[in-house]
C-alpha cells in the first residue's frame, strides 16, 4: 500500500468523526443560543471530535471492521455525552 492509500484510508476512518463533531456542534450552539453563548465553538467541537475519532478507531480495533453500526451508535452517544460534559458540567 502506498502512503497515498494510506491517507486514504485514515481519512477515511476519521471523516465521520470529524463531521459528526462539528455539527452536532453547531447544533448545540444553535439549540442552546444562551447557555453556551459563552463558550467558544471550537471548545466544543475539538474534544468532542477526539472522542469521536478514538471510538471510531476502538471500534475498527475490537470489531474487526470500519463503519459497523454498533461503532456509530456509540459514537453518536460519545459526541453527546462529551458535549454536555464540555458545555454544561465543566465551564471555563
Amino acid at each position: 500500500m502506498s502512503p497515498i492509500d494510506v491517507l486514504w484510508h485514515l481519512s477515511g476512518l476519521v471523516a465521520p468523526a470529524l463531521l459528526t463533531a462539528v455539527l452536532a456542534s453547531l447544533a448545540a450552539k444553535w439549540l442552546w443560543r444562551r447557555e453556551l453563548a459563552a463558550l467558544p465553538w471550537l471548545r466544543l467541537a475539538v474534544p468532542t471530535a477526539l472522542v469521536c475519532a478514538l471510538i471510531s478507531l476502538g471500534g475498527l480495533l475490537l470489531l474487526g471492521q470500519d463503519g459497523r453500526m454498533a461503532t456509530y451508535g456509540t459514537m453518536v452517544l460519545g459526541c453527546a455525552l462529551s458535549l454536555w460534559w464540555r458545555g454544561f458540567l465543566r465551564r471555563p
